[in-house]
């Protein structure tokens, strides 16, 4: 997985990490066994990407339910829900 220094999943960076590898893939200079760890580590990617989004759809569903309307809920600086969003 893509990590910070902290040690969180960054997705933006493996977003990135996928994007140069489907572009080096595609130019065609890399060798076979080249072209095997690049796609081995693209599906990597792609499942980590995909788990990061499905975990992020299951927040907003769960703010979404817990609040009775798909309103915007206002979030600290550090991620956490800013205290007038918390009742």
């Amino acid at each position: 997985m893509t990590k910070k220094k902290d040690g969180a999943f960054n997705f933006e960076e493996s977003l990135t990490n996928l994007e140069s590898l489907v572009s080096a893939m595609e130019d065609g200079e890399l060798s076979l066994e080249e072209s095997l760890q690049a796609f081995e580590k693209g599906i990597r990617l792609t499942r980590e990407c995909q788990a990061a989004l499905q975990k992020a759809e299951q927040t907003v569903q769960i703010l979404i339910d817990e609040n009775g309307n798909p309103e915007p809920i206002g979030f600290a600086a550090d991620g956490s829900p800013a205290a007038s969003a918390i009742q």
